[in-house]
């Protein structure tokens, strides 16, 4: 399976917005293979790391966030799902499942209920270890400022935005991956 063949056909290869999520995939990939290089007691399968990171992503172009060239009808938090049901539709469920389970770092059906988000009620935390180190990695790389990798102190900041639960599990996360 080539992940670029499955990108093009829902976005412009000559694009901004292509640009942009080739890059952070990209960035997300490598990161997701350098653990598993250094973790081979994790069993990880290194060919669908590298394709499910690339196609972590696929979603976002269904949504509204102008500042990466994005001009969907759908809040942000959703691209995790509608990039899920692309890879299904696709015929990648294993994909699609890493699509799914991104979003932060993952989000619990409890979570989603309390804070009645515009997905679907039920649990998308990753389960697999792909899952998890695709995860962990996507959370290094900015879409809007592609640079750099981002220091732990900021996305600790931003994970701690939203619960503190999130910062203590990117501290276990950062334990065991790195």
């Amino acid at each position: 399976m080539n992940p670029f063949e499955i990108i093009e056909k829902y976005y412009d290869n000559e694009s901004k917005l292509y640009e942009i999520l080739v890059i952070h995939c990209k960035q997300v990939s490598d990161k997701a293979l350098q653990i598993a290089d250094k973790h081979p007691e994790f069993g990880a399968d290194k060919q669908f790391l590298r394709e499910a990171a690339l196609l972590h992503d696929i979603g976002i172009y269904l949504c509204n966030a102008p500042e990466i060239e994005c001009f969907g009808s759908h809040q942000y938090i959703e691209h995790g799902y509608l990039g899920s049901e692309i890879l299904c539709r696709e015929g990648f469920p294993k994909h699609a499942l890493v699509c799914e389970r991104h979003t932060g770092l993952g989000l619990s059906q409890e979570w989603i209920e309390k804070r009645n988000l515009p997905v679907p009620h039920r649990d998308m935390q990753p389960v697999s270890i792909e899952e998890q180190i695709i995860c962990y990695a996507d959370k290094y790389y900015s879409k809007s400022r592609p640079e750099n990798e981002l220091p732990v102190e900021k996305i600790l900041k931003k994970l701690g935005k939203y619960d503190e639960s999130q910062v203590s599990l990117f501290r276990s996360w950062m334990e065991r991956f790195e």
